[in-house]
């Protein structure tokens, strides 16, 4: 296995150099891929002991625990990465965006993403972190008004995936009830979406997105074959951390197919692992709309739920 030998190089590394924090950051990164979070987590502190400035060791450390969701840790690795490079954008945006889905609560996010001007934006990462937030509070109307002001096609978000903006619009028209609106809009992002794949056909993350527009367009058997192909390209037996987020978009897609069934089996998988699947984002996130009447979905949230 090529992952084996490289911790081998690197475990080579480390030894010859043990004050050397890359080291012990390119194994742990190597073994959180590998699901060995214990090992991962306690090489990923050593790193940031040994360069305790570092914010990208500490982002990295970060997304361990919020993998595991031991949030409390994470927002205090961020405290550290904050302190460490005050102006920094992306720890502060972190922050926030953790305390989503940690939880459900959207006022730090909101802070963040608002302080960054319009115009400051070429990528429209901010523009489509302010229309999620807003799609998250119901928000409609506004969400679609971020969107109008944003002048480009696509946009950055969380993954490799540009999204296209007639996708976020499309979804909101459909939560709103607007199938003409949003048959037009999805139609759109399709094409967009398409060309997308042919540049980086490899990238799980567009398969993903692919399958949950054709999903909404209720292209069923497409959409699910893209979301398959997602997990296939990157399934969690090969990357524990990034795997997971193909999991996720396959129950997106069978949850807007009707495939209800494999839907609740998937996101009790994702509950039981470490994911970014929380449960203030199942209640929160309108992606699982077609799930909220069925008794699963409640009696999901119960069995996650912390026992207080």
């Amino acid at each position: 296995m090529a992952t084996e030998r490289a911790l081998a190089e690197f475990d080579i590394a480390r030894r010859g150099l043990p004050n050397e924090s890359q080291a012990y950051l390119a194994i742990g990164s190597i073994q959180r891929r590998q699901g060995k979070w214990a090992e991962s987590t306690a090489n990923l502190e050593k790193a940031a002991e040994l360069d305790p400035k570092n914010t990208t060791i500490l982002i990295n450390l970060c997304f361990s625990y919020v993998a595991l969701r031991n949030f409390e840790t994470a927002d205090k690795v961020l405290d550290r990465g904050i302190a460490a490079s005050p102006e920094s954008f992306q720890p502060r945006a972190l922050k926030g965006f953790m305390k989503v889905l940690w939880k459900g609560d959207l006022s730090a996010a909101k802070e963040v993403f608002s302080s960054v001007p319009a115009e400051t934006d070429p990528n429209g990462l901010i523009t489509w972190a302010q229309a999620w937030m807003l799609a998250l509070e119901r928000k409609y109307p506004d969400a679609l008004q971020a969107l109008e002001r944003y002048r480009g096609e696509t946009m950055f978000s969380t993954t490799t995936a540009p999204s296209p903006k007639a996708f976020l619009k499309g979804r909101i028209y459909l939560l709103q009830g607007d199938k003409g609106k949003a048959q037009a809009e999805l139609e759109h992002a399709r094409v967009i979406s398409e060309k997308l794949l042919r540049d980086a056909p490899e990238d799980p993350a567009r398969h993903a997105q692919h399958g949950i527009i054709l999903a909404t367009l209720g292209q069923k058997e497409e959409a699910i074959a893209e979301g398959k192909r997602a997990v296939e390209l990157l399934p969690e037996s090969q990357d524990a951390l990034d795997g997971p987020s193909g999991t996720a978009a396959l129950a997106e897609i069978y949850a807007w197919t009707g495939e209800s069934d494999e839907a609740f089996r998937l996101l009790d998988h994702l509950l039981a692992v470490p994911s970014n699947i929380t449960i203030p984002m199942l209640k929160l996130d309108p992606a699982w709309y077609p799930l909220r009447q069925d008794p699963r979905f409640q009696a999901l949230i119960e069995k996650y739920s912390p026992k207080t």
